[in-house]
């Protein structure tokens, strides 16, 4: 096998382009991913965003209907509230990366259970349990979200375990 000079350049200069672009890409999508409540490989446990808009239910989305945005892939029930979830993600996509809102407010990520939700002026807010969105996030909700914005400055891009 015979390398040229040229071909052995052009080799390393790929390299050099990939491992450029790795370096680059990974810390960003392993950030993203991060803040973002990932159960089963899915945001938000694999339920369609949009559907919580505009159903007012939980509504557990279908694989071949995904999208990917801020380093995590969603889920969607349908063709149609993927596509209005790519139009305008950010409308959709829940508040704190679909971590529990009650938590985020405490300083902590906490698991959600899609069950025990509200959309406050168009944006999605989970909680995790029963006790936490009916006894703090609906009895304080604009003092809940102002907590947790404020923290989830800090505790976003914390892993959950080193909360």
């Amino acid at each position: 096998m015979t390398f040229t000079l040229r071909a052995v350049a052009q080799t390393l200069a790929q390299s050099l382009a990939l491992s450029l672009t790795l370096a680059v890409a990974l810390p960003v999508a392993a950030f993203a991913a991060n803040e973002v409540h990932v159960v089963e490989g899915a945001a938000i446990g694999g339920y369609d965003p949009v559907a919580f808009h505009t159903d007012g239910k939980p509504t557990k989305g279908d694989a071949q209907f995904n999208a990917v945005y801020e380093g995590a892939t969603w889920h969607f029930a349908s063709a149609a509230n993927r596509d209005k979830f790519i139009a305008t993600p950010a409308k959709f996509a829940p508040a704190y990366g679909g971590w529990c809102a009650v938590g985020a407010s405490k300083g902590k990520k906490i698991v959600i259970d899609p069950n025990f939700f509200s959309v406050v002026d168009g944006t999605l807010y989970l909680n995790s349990s029963k006790g936490a969105h009916e006894n703090v996030f609906l009895k304080d909700v604009p003092g809940t979200i102002s907590t947790a914005t404020e923290n989830w400055k800090t505790i976003g891009s914390t892993e959950a375990g080193k909360l």
